[in-house]
């Protein structure tokens, strides 16, 4: 993150007694929450630590202690939004799909399911980020980067479904279960095919009524295009069920464009968890 480089003594005396004040309050930190937040609350926790203590880089020391704090408290804080860090442009698109697939994983229900490990896997792209921006020490770079490919591949391995279990009881009702899509596109990523494949198994674990499907998008276009893109990614979800064993006079589709935000942003943002359809069961 790019924070103000100030001279003379007295300044840095100050800046730095300022820089500590969410560092200090780490001591003795409790968390409550989830179990997600009170690991992620850790996981902040160390790497602000080590960016105070190690590297004496107090300005984005004080800002993961600050994030630190928050889960802490039980707030689900989101992965590093890219647009507040100075990162040359030609590391943009890798960090941009990574921040896409993790943000698919932790809506997946990774915090829920496995939150353990979907927490080290947004402090390590946390960690990438910040020293991505910096860009002068390329073998944290790669430990960072490394290590939250490790911990994603982890992530995503322990998320395949299950096999169904014989004689299950249906419950009234599953979801919403969210499909996400690339920008500006209604094509079914791998990743979104795992998903639907999870939606069969359901399916075909219980008596069901009704698949509804309903399509959205972000801000990122016309309200008018959205609407029509919607429906597209509705469309798509629904046609691959129906590839897969889905009945496809129980599926009904709908799209709202970009009515129902799942992460509230003004207009003309790209944010990839509005790109998706969302599956309930019934």
């Amino acid at each position: 993150m790019t924070f103000l480089r100030v001279t003379g003594m007295a300044a840095a005396v100050a800046l730095l007694a300022g820089c500590a004040a969410n560092v200090d309050r780490l001591d003795g930190l409790t968390p409550t929450g989830d179990a997600f937040t009170q690991q992620l609350a850790l996981e902040y926790r160390d790497f602000a630590e080590f960016e105070a203590f190690e590297m004496r880089d107090w300005g984005d020391a004080d800002h993961f202690a600050a994030k630190a704090l928050r889960a802490a408290d039980g707030e689900v804080v989101l992965p590093e939004e890219l647009g507040d860090w100075d990162i040359d442009e030609a590391f943009i698109p890798e960090l941009s799909q990574a921040r896409a697939d993790l943000l698919a994983a932790l809506d997946g229900n990774a915090r829920l399911s496995f939150p353990v490990d979907a927490a080290i896997a947004q402090a390590r792209f946390d960690c990438w980020v910040e020293q991505q921006e910096e860009n002068i020490q390329p073998d944290h770079i790669a430990a960072c980067r490394d290590e939250f490919f490790v911990a994603f591949e982890e992530l995503v391995a322990m998320m395949v479904p299950p096999a169904p279990a014989p004689e299950p009881m249906a419950p009234e009702m599953i979801g919403p279960i969210f499909v996400f899509f690339d920008w500006d596109s209604d094509v079914l990523t791998p990743m979104a095919m795992d998903t639907l494949a999870s939606v069969v198994g359901q399916y075909a674990a219980g008596v069901y009524d009704s698949v509804m499907i309903t399509g959205h998008a972000d801000t990122s276009g016309p309200a008018d295009y959205n609407v029509g893109l919607s429906l597209r990614r509705a469309a798509s979800v629904a046609t691959a069920l129906s590839d897969m064993g889905v009945p496809a006079g129980i599926m009904m589709t709908d799209g709202l464009g970009e009515t129902e935000l799942l992460v509230p942003t003004p207009d003309g943002v790209r944010e990839p968890s509005n790109r998706r359809a969302e599956i309930v069961i019934q």
